[in-house]
C-alpha cells in the first residue's frame, strides 16, 4: 500500500497490491471462472462495476431530489427492457456470455 491512491479516477492508475478478505465460496467461484492468474483482474473489474453502480445510484437520487420521483410506468418499462436484454438468446450459453463480456 505504499503507492499514493489520490489522483486516479476509478479504473485508472497502476496496479497496486492490497490484502482483502473474501468468502471462501466467492474465491472458489472466481477461480473456477478465470483461474488463479485472472483472479486480480476479475476482482478489479468487479470493484470498478460496483463503483459505477454506486455513482449511478447517487446520480439517480440527485435527479429524483431535483425533479421528483421517476414515474412507475417508466420504471416498469426499464425493468422489462432489462429482462428482455438479459434473456437474449446470444447471452444464454455460458461460452457466449463470457465471449460477450470479454469483447
Amino acid at each position: 500500500m505504499g503507492m499514493p491512491e489520490r489522483g486516479f479516477a476509478p479504473g485508472d492508475g497502476p496496479a497496486a497490491k492490497v490484502s482483502v478478505s473474501l468468502r471462501t465460496g466467492n474465491i472458489r467461484a472466481v477461480r473456477e471462472r478465470v483461474g488463479a492468474r485472472g483472479f486480480s483482474a476479475y476482482v478489479d473489474a468487479a470493484v470498478e462495476r460496483q463503483i459505477e453502480r454506486d455513482l449511478l445510484e447517487e446520480a439517480l437520487q440527485a435527479n429524483e431530489a431535483a425533479a421528483g420521483p421517476i414515474p412507475q410506468s417508466l420504471r416498469d418499462e426499464a425493468a422489462e427492457l432489462f429482462r428482455r436484454a438479459k434473456s437474449a438468446p446470444e447471452l444464454q450459453g455460458e461460452d457466449e456470455w463470457r465471449a460477450h463480456e470479454a469483447g
